[in-house]
């Protein structure tokens, strides 16, 4: 397969020997803790008020998201440990393949949201399409698709989100990103099949800090930030406040509106109360918010025929256009309805944290209501109208509202023998309605729970509701031994039950189950249970201080799920059902990590070959809006990763990392000629390499340089293969000036520096999704 990628993109692998993030960054892969020192609790000194108080320090300092977390040292890259296992390691220590990003590392990387700490992590792809709250992530080969759940596990501030449309959000304040890729079920769930995501915020101490950041960029792009954080109670309660604005006017050009079709604005905010209650109980509080609106649905039919040089299709030949293909790139888009869409969440959570004298004991309980709407022109998205009887609207509305709560025991971490054991539980409530209607060029009417057939300006064609109510239930452990002082044996177990019960909305268009009406409502109901056991074991060996060597073996599970009631009859496909069948993944994998020549180099690589069963794979039936999800009955997914980093000399660092997923259709039910083919929406090869330069110019200020390359490999989007988009390169650039311990810094920044036309998305069929041209603009940080 390695034919597919390019000769440039050949000799940009070739530097692994170079590094992934800079020392100078404090990052993830800190230098390894002397093996006498493992077991260690942390130090005599409080870290919120730089007193002796060890009780206090272990509350009100520490904010890892698992059981017994130690707290290290501060300051140091020594003390960024990976916090999304089952015990605290450092990041060279930890038995797992994964990319962590420290809050120096974010802030030197640009990180503004999930797409670029995603594009900078081997073996990992994002697709932002449509809307604010839909994107795909693809780890490994295992993937998401619209309408489906993500291949991992979020995890944000210990809270695991509910929802996959939280997970594309503004970032801010942000203290460390762990990408944990391997199955990580046994931990966390039925949806870290791929992995984990975990990310911690900044946490308030007895110094009371902030920062504001204003940022400026081509495309009408303004980005305004401010954080504020310190005591309410010296040593007892704390708090801390975030608050975000994102606008956007556009670079995507609707030539029929004469209007931008990707402008957005965003407003989100946090509110944090930590309080220690007594020197072995402590309390955390959250609230959060965040209102999306902006443009949505903006794909490009290629095989549209145009009209000469407008927007109108051919009425002789409407769709004797241009074959479909995934490199062919459109930036000006031409529906004669402007894409709307809105997004409004409101979470909360409570955790509580007691600190036996030998175990931990820690609660978390959380709350999500979401709504999602969009709406926009259909197939084929010109300004054409009812040509053919093709031309029309669409809309989706979503509503979910969630809780869950989990519980933990957890074993002190100062011995050879660890464990730990737990409960969760999860209810979420949801409505979804996908519609379409007559585009009598009079807008698009805002439909959420009822269609509106007989209207005169916007009527519906298609309308499929349906109410889910799912549960999930769960127990896990985990047990850690030392059987010697560098040889550690892990197991962890975890279970689920996944209740489904969906309630087909009678007023739906096709679909409806016989005697299903308004005032029989039990025959509008189905039901049905997923289950799945998710084991894991790992073996780890530090034949030396300075490499560690790991092997393990892991299933993973995704939940089965209902396709929309009456989308399968309306697509009238062989192979599509109204259930679509659990995933399970069964992984294995090898690897090590290493530090050497005075830990200026460090140098971890992972193999992994994992058998997929059941994956998701989205179809879209135009005609009638229908998004159906099918199971691809069996994937072989083979690869690895590697990334280094260098320190050539204080202050200087090269860095890179590259992630090769070799992708095989073993068995395809849907459609047999499809076997032996790569699996959609996996690239074949992703890298990011580049240099970092920070120099000081006075005693106060100095100055600082970034560039870097995004290697995107070769990349199918249906299991037909039957077209590719090509690998391609992303350069991005970063110049600046900061005070003396990043107290200011003024910065220039250019992502896509050559301005590559690129589709962020490509549906089978020719529904193509452009990506975001090249932007530019200047960031300035006053950090108090």
């Amino acid at each position: 397969m390695t034919k597919h990628i390019s000769k440039r993109n050949l000799a940009l692998a070739s530097v692994f020997s170079l590094c992934l993030i800079p020392a100078s960054m404090e990052n993830a892969f800190a230098a390894i803790d002397p093996p006498a020192k493992r077991h260690t609790r942390t130090g005599k000194t409080s870290v919120a008020s730089g007193k002796s108080n060890p009780n206090v320090q272990q509350r009100a300092a520490s904010h890892s998201n698992t059981p017994n977390a130690q707290t290290s040292p501060q300051g140091t890259s020594e003390s960024i440990v990976v916090t999304g296992l089952s015990r605290a390691l450092t990041a060279q220590r930890a038995p797992v393949s994964s990319t962590v990003f420290s809050s120096a590392a974010i802030r030197d990387a640009h990180i503004q949201g999930v797409s670029d700490f995603v594009a900078l992590a081997p073996n990992v792809s994002l697709v932002q399409a449509q809307s604010a709250g839909i994107s795909f992530m693809t780890i490994r080969g295992l993937t998401q698709v619209r309408n489906g759940q993500s291949p991992v596990a979020v995890i944000v501030d210990g809270v695991q989100q509910m929802d996959s449309r939280q997970f594309t959000s503004d970032l801010y304040d942000i203290s460390q990103i762990e990408v944990l890729r391997g199955p990580q079920g046994d931990l966390w769930g039925r949806n870290a099949i791929g992995g984990a995501i975990i990310i911690n915020h900044e946490q308030p101490t007895n110094k009371t800090k902030g920062n504001v950041t204003a940022e400026f960029g081509n495309g009408g792009d303004y980005r305004g930030k401010l954080a504020i954080l310190g005591p309410i109670i010296k040593d007892r309660l704390f708090y801390d406040v975030t608050f975000t604005e994102h606008s956007f006017a556009g670079l995507l050009e609707n030539a029929y509106l004469n209007k931008t079709a990707d402008y957005s604005n965003e407003y989100n905010g946090r509110a944090h109360i930590k309080a220690v209650i007594t020197d072995r109980l402590t309390a955390d509080f959250r609230l959060g918010f965040d209102e999306t609106q902006g443009g949505a649905g903006y794909y490009k039919y290629q095989s549209a025929k145009y009209l000469g040089n407008t927007c109108f299709l051919d009425p002789n030949d409407p769709f004797g256009g241009p074959t479909p293909n995934a490199n062919t790139v459109s930036r000006t888009l031409c529906s004669n309805n402007r894409g709307w869409n809105t997004r409004d969440m409101r979470d909360a959570s409570f955790r509580l944290n007691y600190d036996a004298s030998f175990m931990t004991v820690t609660n978390v309980l959380s709350w999500l209501k979401l709504n999602e709407y969009t709406a926009g022109d259909q197939f084929p998205y010109t300004a054409s109208r009812n040509v053919s009887g093709t031309d029309g609207t669409q809309t989706q509305w979503t509503t979910n509202t969630s809780w869950q709560d989990q519980l933990r025991f957890s074993s002190k971490s100062n011995g050879r023998f660890h464990w730990m054991f737990g409960g969760y539980f999860l209810d979420s409530r949801d409505y979804l309605s996908t519609t379409t209607g007559y585009d009598t060029g009079q807008g698009i009417n805002r439909i959420s729970t009822s269609p509106l057939y007989n209207s005169s300006t916007n009527p519906t064609l298609t309308y499929f509701g349906n109410s889910d109510h799912n549960q999930d239930f769960a127990v896990f452990g985990h047990l850690s031994y030392d059987i010697l002082h560098n040889l550690t044996a892990e197991f962890g177990y975890r279970y689920d039950w996944n209740g489904l019960n969906q309630y087909i909305d009678p007023l739906s268009s096709s679909g409806v189950p016989t005697g299903c009406s308004e005032t029989d409502g039990i025959a509008c109901q189905r039901t049905r249970w997923f289950k799945q056991g998710q084991p894991k074991g790992t073996l780890t060996w530090r034949p030396m201080s300075n490499l560690t060597l790991f092997v393990d073996y892991g299933v993973g599970f995704r939940s089965g799920q209902f396709n929309q009631s009456g989308t399968a009859a309306a697509a009238n496909l062989p192979g599509v059902y109204d259930i679509v069948k659990p995933e399970r993944a069964n992984t294995i994998e090898a690897g090590f990590k290493s530090q050497w020549f005075q830990h200026k180099l460090t140098l971890n690589g992972t193999f992994f070959n994992t058998k997929d069963r059941n994956s998701f794979y989205f179809l879209f039936v135009g005609s009638v809006g229908a998004q159906i999800l099918v199971n691809i009955d069996k994937i072989n997914l083979t690869g690895g990763e590697l990334e280094a980093k260098y320190n050539i000399m204080p202050g200087l660092d090269v860095f890179a990392n590259g992630g090769y997923t070799h992708s095989s259709i073993t068995n395809f039910a849907y459609n047999r000629a499809d076997q032996g083919n790569w699996a959609p929406y996996v690239p074949l090869f992703t890298a990011n390499l580049g240099v970092q330069y920070r120099h000081s110019i006075t005693r106060s200020f100095g100055g600082f340089g970034r560039f870097d390359v995004e290697v995107h490999g070769k990349q199918y989007w249906d299991p037909e293969n039957s077209t590719a988009r090509d690998s391609f390169n992303l350069y991005n650039l970063q110049i600046g000036l900061e005070g003396k311990n990043h107290k200011w810094s003024a910065t220039f920044f250019v992502n896509n520096l050559l301005d590559t036309k690129y589709n962020s998305e490509f549906v089978s069929g020719g529904f193509a999704y452009p990506a975001t041209p090249r932007t530019l603009g200047g960031q300035l940080v006053y950090n108090y």
